[in-house]
């Protein structure tokens, strides 16, 4: 396949030379197209010697037909990648400014589109940069999220760009996802829209203090990834972690049960199926945070705590019987987890419930591992002590098969089986 990298002016620059051989090295074409202000960081010479192509710095250079050169291109090309997109590129891209030669072909091609974000913190945290992102990405533009770390500029934040090897990795997703598979089959989840949450929520006391659980996100970061490499459209909705976004996933990051529930319903509207990995606090404090730090006194402290919102139960309430979008929830308990969990999945309107006992060993939060059961209206599977990522991948080919069969309205399921079948 023919990819088309766009080059923008940031330090992260030297990384996109990686990103062309990594997809190379995958079998890939690479076509470099850099702008101006990227030539002052990585000289072209360099992307032709790896690409073996001519590397397309100007959109008017010399040579029959050469003006039009860009809609070629946009024609050819299988996925426009541009690493590192800088916020003044995201801005162009955005507001379909078409100045140079990538941005004239970022409006010319009907390629997907995958963006690795690069900039100082604040910029990136910037109201307008943050909305135009948002408007790419309801445009079906991908991005790989940028890392933490030392930036250019000194500080020590998000912004840098992500590792090649992770761009490289979203970039072969988002060819499955546009039905240009490699190798093996992507499956029935092969442009499938996926949300999915994780982690925990955080419900603010005051400024200092907050009600929490111990979540660390592994087991819905699984899940997404896993999804992604499928070939899905993966959002992910992710409380507070220390987790770096999946390769070729789009994530929001919230903090309390009411900005994921607003998330989540949000993207709910658009998926094929909502996986509710996130381990989401049950109380948060009735009057909402204090303003200032609550002052320590010798006498207790007496705080009403009202329930957060019942994401799981909005969701299957909003979709009635029509049976879309497809619903996992969890049910993460200390003990047999499969009473309470049938009583959830019969009582919140869902179609599949990963239940497990939290005070297992190796099978409780932030751990590597996980074990349980997977439960349907006609179904039971015992889950073995397994990596998350494998049973990531035991859930998701439950999830393919349900959005495969034929859907039965919520009235007609049947009693739980349990032999395995």
């Amino acid at each position: 396949m023919l990819i088309g990298l766009g080059v923008s002016g940031g330090i992260g620059a030297y990384k996109a030379v990686e990103v062309a051989r990594g997809l190379q090295k995958r079998g890939h074409d690479v076509a470099a197209i850099m702008t101006r202000s990227a030539r002052r960081f990585v000289g072209e010479v360099t992307f032709e010697a790896i690409t073996r192509r001519r590397v397309i710095t100007d959109q008017f250079a010399r040579g029959a037909n050469a003006d039009i050169e860009h809609i070629a291109l946009a024609t050819d090309i299988s996925l426009l990648l541009v690493a590192p997109a800088t916020a003044n590129l995201i801005g162009k891209f955005a507001h379909g400014i078409a100045d140079d030669f990538l941005t004239s072909l970022y409006l010319a091609t009907r390629a997907p589109v995958l963006l690795a974000p690069a900039m100082n913190t604040n910029m990136l945290e910037h109201a307008a940069v943050r909305h135009n992102l948002q408007t790419l990405a309801s445009r079906g533009v991908r991005f790989v999220d940028p890392g933490e770390g030392f930036l250019a500029c000194g500080w020590i934040g998000k912004g840098r760009l992500a590792e090649p090897e992770a761009i490289v990795e979203a970039a072969e997703g988002m060819l499955k996802s546009a039905g240009l598979p490699r190798g093996e089959s992507s499956g029935p989840l092969l442009g499938r829209r996926l949300v999915v949450s994780a982690g925990p929520t955080y419900e603010d006391i005051d400024p200092v203090r907050f009600i929490g659980n111990r979540s660390s996100g592994r087991m819905g970061y699984a899940i997404a990834a896993e999804a992604s490499r499928r070939g899905a459209l993966v959002v992910l909705v992710s409380g507070p972690t220390k987790l770096e976004a999946p390769a070729g996933v789009q994530i929001e990051r919230v903090r309390s049960a009411v900005d994921m529930s607003a998330a989540v319903m949000h993207h709910a509207a658009t998926a094929d199926a909502v996986i509710m990995a996130a381990a989401v606090a049950d109380y948060m404090p009735e009057r909402g945070p204090a303003s200032a730090k609550i002052a320590k006194s010798d006498g207790p402290l007496e705080m009403r705590l009202v329930r957060t919102p019942d994401i799981l139960a909005e969701l299957g309430k909003a979709r009635g019987a029509h049976g879309s979008p497809l619903l996992v929830g969890f049910a993460a308990e200390t003990g047999d987890p499969r009473p309470r969990a049938r009583r959830k999945l019969e009582a919140k309107q869902i179609d599949l419930i990963v239940a497990n006992d939290v005070s297992r060993e190796g099978a409780g939060f932030d751990a590597d591992t996980n074990a349980g059961f997977l439960l349907s209206a006609d179904r039971e599977v015992e889950l073995p002590m397994q990596l998350k990522s494998e049973m990531a991948a035991t859930i998701l080919d439950r999830v393919e098969e349900m959005l495969a069969a034929p859907r039965l309205p919520t009235a007609e399921v049947r009693r739980p089986r349990s032999d395995g079948r």
